[in-house]
C-alpha cells in the first residue's frame, strides 16, 4: 500500500477492487473479441451495473499511480492485482486522474475501452487520450492527462514545489513569499527560455479553468512581476537575460491575451512614474523572431489571419517598414509548418500579408466611435468582474453565440435557401457558400450537418433532372476534388464506429468520383488506424474501389502495399491473381508473406499453380520465404496446396527441400484430407537412389503417424506388409510410433 496515504474503509476497498476487475475483464474482451461476441456484452454490463446511479450515488475520483489507484485520495487497504493492472494501463496512457460519473451506458464504456486498447504511442500521435476522449464526446468519464516526463524532469531539477507555488500564488493574487533557495530556483527556471515558456503555458491552462481572459491576463502579469523581482533580488546581471526570456514566452499567447496585455501597458504608462511597468518592459524586448512566431502560431491555429491578430500585430509593430519585414519572417516560419504544405498556401498567405500590413478600421469607424470601442473592452472587463448574473444565465447567453450554435444557424439558413429558392441563377450562386460550409463542417467534424447539405445536393442530381441539376453536379464535383477528403482523413483515427458509419454513408452518397481521392489519401497515409478506415471506405465502393488497387500496389510505402493485398483479398476472385503474382516479387518480407497468404486464400488450382511456379523459378531464399509464409497458415486451407506440391513438384533436384517441407506440414496439420497424397509419396521412389527414396518415404510415414486417424494407421499397416522391403522398412517405425500414441490416449 502507498505510504503516507490514508487507507480506504473495507467497503470502499471492495468497491474499488470490483470495479478494477470489471474494467480489466471488459478491456480484455473488447480487445480480443469481435463486437458481437457475448463476452463483451457480459463484461460491459458488469461495469454499467457497478456505476449505475442506484449503486454509485456520487462520482468516483481515481488518482492513477504507476502501480495502484487512489479513491478520493485514499489507498485501498488490500490492493487487488486487477487494481495494479488497471493502474498500469491508465498510467501507460498518461492518465493522471479519472473521474467516473454515474450512469455510463454500455456503448459509452465500450468506446472508452476501445480507446484504451490502442497502443499508447498511437494515442499520443493522435493528440493524447484526453483530447481523443473529449472529441468522442465522452460524458461519463473525465480524464486528466499528465505529462509524466515533464513532472519527473521538474522533480529531478528540484523546482517542482517552486513551480506549483508560483502558479498558485499568481492564481490567488498573493504576493510571492519565497525563501532564498526558492528564489534561486525560480531564477534558474526563468533563465531557461523553454522552461519559462512551459511555466507560462501551465499557468495559462490553470487560469483558463478558473475564469475568462481578465483572470488569465492578471495571473500572467503577476507572474511576470514576481519573476522580475526574484531575478532582481538574486543576480542583477541575469535580469536582462530573464527579461528577454519573458518576452520570448509572451510570443506564445493568443492575440486576444496580447491585446489585454497591451491595454495594461497603456494603463501603466498613464500612471505615475513610480508605477510598475513590467508589461511594457517585456513587450519592448520582444525580438523580430518572437513576433514572427507569434504571428505564425495564430495563423496556423486559425488557418488565416484574424482581426484580433491584425490589431495586436499593429499595436506591437507601429512602424510600417518593420511590419513588412516581420510578415516576411512569419511567411518563412509558416511555410515550414503543416499549413505551409497546402497547395494553396501562397494564395492564403497573400491574404494574410494584406491584412497584417494594411489592416485598418479607420475607413469605416469614426474617431468618436473608435474612442467608444477602445473603452468597451475595459467596460466589458468591469462587467465580468461584477458577476451579478447567475452562472446558469451566463452559460445560456454564451451558448447562443458558441461556435456550434452559429454553425447550426448557418446550416438552417442554407437548407432553407436550397429548399425555397426556385430561380436557377440564384440557386447556382448559392453553391460556393454551400461548398465552403460543407468543407468547414467536415474540418470541425460535424458530419451530420455536412451530410444534410450533401444530401440536398445529391437529391438534385437524382434521376429526375431539374434546372438546378447542373449547378448541384458541379458543386459535388468541386467537393470531391477539393479539401473534403483531407478533412475527413484528419478525423478517421479518432471516430467511434457509429460516427464512422455516418462518414461512410456521406462518402457513398457522393458516388464513385470520391474513389480516386480516397486511393490517393490511402497511398500516402502512414497511420495504421486511418489506413484501416480508408480501406473500409474503398471496399464499400465495390467494383470501383477494386480498380484502385493498381495505384496502391505500386506505392513506395510497404504498409500501403499490404493494404492493396488486403483489398484484393476482400474483393476476392481469381481475377486478383495477376496483381497478387506481381507482389510475390516484393522485397519487403511482410508484403511478400501477405501476398502468399492471399493467393492461398483463393484456393483454386490456378492459385496453387502460381505458387508452384514461384517456388520453381525462385531462389533458395525466396522459396524458403514462401514456405515459411505457407507454414504460418495452420489450418485446412493449406492442405490442398501442400497436396498440389506433392503432385506437381519434382522430389529430386533443387526443389527437394520444398517437397520435404510439404510432407512435414501435412503431418503437422493432421488433416484427414492429407492421407491420400501422403500415401502416394510413401510409395513413390526410385531404386537407383536408395538413400533419397528412404528419406522421402520415412518422412511420409512419420507424417501419416502424426495424423494418427484410423485411416492413416491403415495405410501404414498396409505398407508394413508391402512386397517392397524398403517400403516396409520406412513404415514399421512410424506404425510403432502411432501405436504408442494411441496407447497414451
Amino acid at each position: 500500500m502507498t505510504t503516507d496515504v490514508p487507507a480506504l474503509a473495507a467497503k470502499e476497498t471492495v468497491r474499488l477492487n470490483e470495479l478494477a476487475r470489471a474494467c480489466k475483464a471488459a478491456a480484455r474482451a473488447v480487445a480480443l473479441y469481435p463486437s458481437a461476441h457475448p463476452a463483451i456484452a457480459t463484461t460491459l454490463a458488469r461495469i454499467v451495473d457497478l456505476t449505475a446511479p442506484v449503486q454509485l450515488l456520487d462520482p468516483l475520483k481515481l488518482t492513477v499511480l504507476p502501480d495502484s489507484l487512489l479513491l478520493d485520495g485514499r489507498a485501498p487497504a488490500r490492493i487487488d492485482q486487477a487494481v495494479r493492472e488497471l493502474a498500469a494501463l491508465l498510467h501507460d496512457h498518461f492518465v493522471g486522474e479519472m473521474t467516473i460519473h454515474p450512469g455510463g451506458d454500455v456503448e459509452a464504456w465500450r468506446s472508452f475501452l476501445i480507446l484504451l486498447a490502442r497502443t499508447s504511442e498511437s494515442v499520443r500521435i493522435d493528440g493524447g487520450i484526453a483530447r481523443l476522449w473529449t472529441t468522442m464526446g465522452g460524458r461519463h468519464l473525465e480524464l486528466r492527462e499528465i505529462d509524466y516526463a515533464e513532472v519527473m524532469r521538474e522533480r529531478a531539477g528540484g523546482h517542482a514545489a517552486v513551480w506549483e507555488y508560483v502558479i498558485a500564488s499568481c492564481l490567488e493574487g498573493d504576493a510571492f513569499d519565497l525563501n532564498e533557495d526558492a528564489i534561486r530556483s525560480l531564477s534558474e527556471i526563468a533563465g531557461d527560455p523553454q522552461r519559462l515558456a512551459e511555466l507560462v503555458a501551465a499557468l495559462d491552462e490553470r487560469a483558463a479553468a478558473r475564469g475568462g481572459l481578465p483572470v488569465r491576463t492578471a495571473a500572467l502579469i503577476r507572474m511576470l512581476r514576481g519573476i522580475a523581482e526574484a531575478a532582481a533580488n538574486t543576480d542583477q546581471d541575469q535580469l536582462e537575460i530573464i527579461m528577454r526570456n519573458m518576452s520570448a514566452a509572451l510570443g506564445q499567447v493568443s492575440p486576444e491575451m496580447m491585446l489585454e496585455l497591451l491595454a495594461h501597458r497603456r494603463a501603466a504608462e498613464d500612471q505615475s512614474a513610480g508605477a510598475p511597468r513590467i508589461v511594457g518592459e517585456v513587450v519592448r524586448r520582444m525580438s523580430d523572431q518572437t513576433i514572427a512566431k507569434f504571428v505564425t502560431r495564430s495563423v496556423v491555429k486559425e488557418g488565416t489571419a484574424t482581426d484580433r491578430l491584425a490589431e495586436a500585430f499593429h499595436a506591437l509593430v507601429p512602424d510600417i517598414e518593420r511590419r513588412h519585414h516581420l510578415v516576411g519572417l512569419a511567411h518563412d516560419e509558416t511555410a515550414a509548418s503543416p499549413l505551409g504544405q497546402l497547395e494553396d498556401f501562397e494564395s492564403l498567405w497573400t491574404n494574410v500579408s494584406n491584412m497584417l500590413t494594411s489592416y485598418s478600421d479607420a475607413s469605416y469607424v469614426s474617431e468618436a466611435y473608435a474612442h467608444e470601442l477602445s473603452g468597451a473592452r475595459t467596460q466589458a472587463i468591469e462587467v465580468e468582474r461584477v458577476g451579478d448574473d447567475p452562472p446558469e444565465r451566463m452559460a445560456t447567453w454564451l451558448g447562443t453565440v458558441a461556435a456550434s450554435a452559429v454553425r447550426a444557424l448557418d446550416l438552417t439558413l442554407l437548407m432553407d435557401l436550397l429548399r425555397i429558392e426556385n430561380d436557377p441563377g440564384r440557386w447556382r450562386d448559392l453553391m460556393p457558400p454551400v461548398v465552403s460550409q460543407i468543407e468547414d463542417l467536415l474540418l470541425v467534424g460535424d458530419f451530420d450537418a455536412a451530410a444534410a447539405l450533401v444530401l440536398a445536393l445529391v437529391h438534385e442530381v437524382g434521376p429526375t433532372q431539374t434546372p438546378r441539376t447542373p449547378a448541384a453536379a458541379g458543386a459535388i464535383e468541386q467537393l470531391a476534388g477539393g479539401a473534403m477528403m483531407r478533412h475527413i482523413v484528419s478525423h478517421l483515427a479518432i471516430l467511434d464506429d457509429a460516427r464512422f458509419e455516418r462518414v461512410k454513408s456521406l462518402c457513398l452518397s457522393i458516388g464513385d468520383m470520391l474513389v480516386r481521392p480516397l486511393a490517393e489519401a490511402l497511398s500516402s497515409e502512414e497511420r495504421g488506424r486511418t489506413r484501416e478506415r480508408l480501406t473500409a471506405l474503398l471496399i464499400a465502393f465495390g467494383a470501383t474501389g477494386r480498380q484502385t488497387v493498381e495505384r496502391l500496389k505500386s506505392s513506395p510505402n510497404p504498409a500501403v502495399r499490404r493494404t492493396a493485398i488486403y483489398l484484393l483479398r476482400e474483393f476476392g476472385g481469381s481475377e486478383a491473381l495477376p496483381d497478387l503474382t506481381a507482389l510475390l516479387d516484393d522485397t519487403e518480407p511482410q508484403v511478400h508473406r501477405e501476398a502468399v497468404r492471399a493467393i492461398l486464400n483463393i484456393g483454386t488450382d490456378g492459385a496453387y499453380e502460381v505458387l508452384q511456379q514461384a517456388l520453381a523459378r525462385g531462389t533458395a531464399q525466396s522459396r524458403e520465404a514462401i514456405m515459411q509464409a505457407i507454414g504460418l497458415v495452420r489450418d485446412e486451407r493449406a492442405t490442398p496446396l501442400f497436396a498440389y506440391i506433392l503432385d506437381h513438384i519434382d522430389h529430386r533436384g533443387p526443389l527437394r527441400p520444398v517437397y520435404l517441407r510439404a510432407i512435414e506440414s501435412l503431418g503437422a496439420l493432421r488433416d484427414p484430407e492429407a492421407i491420400e497424397p501422403l500415401k502416394a509419396a510413401l510409395y513413390r521412389g526410385e531404386w537407383w537412389a536408395p538413400r533419397r527414396t528412404a528419406l522421402l518415404r520415412s518422412e511420409a510415414a512419420i507424417a501419416l503417424a502424426r495424423i494418427g486417424t484410423p485411416a492413416a494407421v491403415d495405410v501404414l499397416r498396409e505398407a508394413a506388409v508391402s512386397s517392397s522391403r524398403r517400403i516396409r522398412a520406412a513404415s514399421r517405425p512410424a506404425l510403432a510410433r502411432a501405436a504408442r500414441s494411441e496407447r497414451r490416449i
